[in-house]
């Protein structure tokens, strides 16, 4: 098999258990399509190569003695430089603090991709500190998005998600407090899962908000997130089980107000299209209501920034020249935040996750609802510093995804078209807790086989 690249990790995986390709032959493939694309993109921080050939070699060996460690037994990944791996650079996309960073110990989610026999291609490109809804970072300069380099990524996985749409890794972990996972895989045209909050363990990732941080996963299909997701959890269900099973009877609800109010035309027409598209495969559309979403981001952040601020507020106060100024504007915002609203804002999560249970998934599986109101913004447009600019961008990127994650919900979001610019348009689909492989299972119906980008061609 050539062009491994331009397979998914599925494919890439069946391709290597039949013998056609090796892991080294299939890393090298990838390797040499980083060495000539990765700096238009500037997708990756560190690029491991010569570890990441012997690793696979070393796979090679033991898939020849019949020792197969499961589907993921060969496979190139990279991840968001936040998630540790005993003694390899980590520096949470801030160089300027972090620099020289090299844990001491494996996380969990790590140490179960090595053990499942994934290859480590390298570090990628992320917001300094996963502080940025757009993939630009003071200290490493922009992401790029690879169907047009003029538009953003999205953030804060901008190297996760970029990466894994222009075929320079078959998967990558991302986290999601805000959106982190769903913003840069709508944008790049790959899917991306923010699962059950706590479903995934936490430790040995970087911390940004105790109570709203969630690993994730992007790659590039649904079925490829839950041959990841099955390894992260570790034992559990295997969530790539009856992922071909179709949508027939399962029941999408259509929020009544928030998620499809000011839609741009152009992203409206094209989930109309997949609506009715998952109609015609038997799946079941009805209008369901959902408690009042306004003040839901703003609950979020009130949450987010007080905990954000505390991790850092020594830093801060030593050594303020070591951030950006966005992301040094919006720790300060935390230290406004008063106690009282704090936990009140806390509080609130469980009255209102409680209501959507009651009052929305008891008359349907999951949500239909876009991920962004608009195309793919110009990166030069998103391009604040501080202020009221700041905030607005913010909350304009993460109108849809905010909610979610403060009520620690899972989401999809998966590939459904392109606008008129050919820069992809998202679905997303929400679900009751865990209700990953139900999410999973209709997002491989509802995606759409955008390919790879333009930058690897």
């Amino acid at each position: 098999m050539s062009a491994g690249h331009l397979q998914s990790l599925h494919t890439m995986s069946d391709a290597l258990g039949s013998g056609q390709v090796t892991s080294e032959a299939l890393v090298q493939d990838h390797l040499d399509r980083i060495a000539l694309l990765s700096d238009r993109v500037n997708c990756f921080v560190e690029v491991e190569a010569e570890a990441a050939l012997k690793r696979a070699r070393e796979l090679d060996q033991e898939r020849a003695t019949g020792r197969v460690r499961g589907p993921l037994h060969g496979i190139p990944l990279a991840h968001k430089d936040m998630f540790h791996d005993a003694g390899r650079l980590c520096e949470y996309g801030s160089p300027a603090a972090m620099a020289g960073h090299r844990p001491d110990c494996t996380g969990t989610l790590m140490a179960r991709l090595n053990d499942a026999g994934t290859v480590t291609l390298g570090r990628l490109h992320m917001s300094e500190f996963a502080m940025g809804p757009t993939g630009h970072n003071a200290h490493l300069g922009r992401c790029r998005n690879p169907w047009n380099t003029d538009h953003v990524t999205g953030g804060s996985s901008s190297g996760s998600g970029a990466a894994v749409a222009a075929g320079l890794a078959a998967a990558a972990l991302g986290s999601d407090t805000g959106g982190s996972v769903r913003l840069p895989a709508a944008m790049c045209g790959v899917a991306g899962l923010k699962p059950t909050q706590g479903l995934l363990p936490q430790d040995g990732m970087m911390v940004l908000s105790e109570s709203l941080d969630c690993p994730g996963v992007l790659a590039r299909s649904s079925r490829d997130v839950a041959i990841m997701l099955t390894a992260l959890v570790g034992s559990g269900p295997d969530y790539a089980d009856g992922i071909n099973n179709g949508v027939e009877g399962l029941r999408f609800g259509i929020p009544e107000s928030w998620y499809f109010e000011n839609l741009d035309p152009q992203v409206a027409a094209q989930l109309d299209i997949t609506r009715r598209q998952l109609e015609a495969k038997g799946a079941i559309f009805r209008d369901v209501a959902i408690p009042d979403h306004t003040h839901f981001g703003e609950l979020a952040n009130i949450v987010f920034t007080p905990e954000a601020a505390a991790l850092h507020a020594d830093r801060m106060t030593a050594h303020p020249g070591h951030y950006g100024v966005q992301v040094f504007a919006r720790l300060t915002q935390g230290l406004a935040i008063s106690a009282v609203q704090y936990r009140q804002a806390l509080q609130l999560r469980a009255v209102h996750a409680r209501s959507m249970m009651a009052q929305t998934f008891s008359d349907c599986d999951m949500l239909f609802a876009p991920v962004l109101r608009r195309p793919v913004p110009i990166a030069a447009a998103m391009d604040v510093q501080a202020g009221s600019e700041m905030r607005s961008v913010i909350a304009d990127l993460s109108d849809l995804t905010r909610p979610v994650s403060y009520l620690g919900f899972p989401a999809l979001s998966v590939p459904s078209s392109f606008d008129d610019g050919g820069l992809p348009v998202a679905l997303q689909l929400i679900g009751p807790p865990l209700s990953e492989k139900t999410l999973l299972r209709a997002g491989a119906v509802a995606e759409r086989d955008v390919g790879i980008a333009p930058t690897s061609t």
